[in-house]
């Protein structure tokens, strides 16, 4: 039974210690996934694998539109967003997994091209909204078992520049996925230093 979706409750960092979160490692992205999946958690699936894919802010992904990423039904593998806080322009890969898996929550919920992506059951909003996005992240940590303190939105944006950047060691490609405009500001932002240690990442990116 497809789980299509939420409830006002306290400030989502009420009580929390807040700071720079973790990003995911493969094999927590593979649980997350993989329980979605088997509790036929459609929006869920699709926000979680978007989120990886276009390493963008809360704010910016709860606002995503079906125009946004499909074209004549068919959801694009590159889509691009204006982003809020900055106002420039990033591109993403929508991978084919996360394709399949936003066409599967379009069919479901019965979508059309002005809709908004995930839309709320709020009557007075017309998309989720950032803090409920925080306790959709909350929980999906909890399901596998990390604790919720480290890990949160910000976790979802940093988890694929974190991959790449340990695949590759390359702090140049990883500013042009975040749409950063300094390499400094990149550095600190993925934490490499914090990174190094539970990673054993380089300690010189390029």
């Amino acid at each position: 039974m497809a789980n299509c979706n939420a409830k006002n409750d306290p400030a989502w960092n009420k009580g929390k210690l807040i700071g720079q979160k973790l990003p995911l490692k493969l094999k927590e992205i593979w649980a997350i996934r993989i329980r979605l999946q088997l509790a036929d958690q459609k929006r869920d699936l699709a926000l979680f694998n978007l989120a990886i894919d276009s390493k963008l802010r809360g704010s910016d992904l709860v606002k995503i539109k079906v125009s946004d990423i499909a074209n004549s039904g068919t959801v694009m593998s590159r889509a691009m967003v204006m982003q809020q806080k900055t106002g420039r322009p990033v591109q993403y890969e929508i991978t084919e997994s996360t394709r399949d898996a936003i066409s599967y929550w379009i069919a479901c919920k019965g979508l059309a091209t002005p809709d908004f992506l995930f839309p709320s059951r709020v009557v007075a909003s017309q998309h989720i909204s950032t803090r409920q996005y925080a306790r959709i992240v909350e929980a999906w940590v909890k399901g596998v078992g990390l604790d919720s303190n480290l890990y949160g939105t910000h976790t979802l944006r940093r988890t694929k520049p974190t991959l790449i950047y340990k695949r590759t060691h390359n702090l140049r490609a990883v500013q042009l996925l975040l749409g950063r405009t300094k390499l400094e500001s990149t550095l600190r932002y993925l934490g490499i230093e914090r990174l190094m240690m539970l990673w054993n990442l380089p300690s010189k990116p390029k």
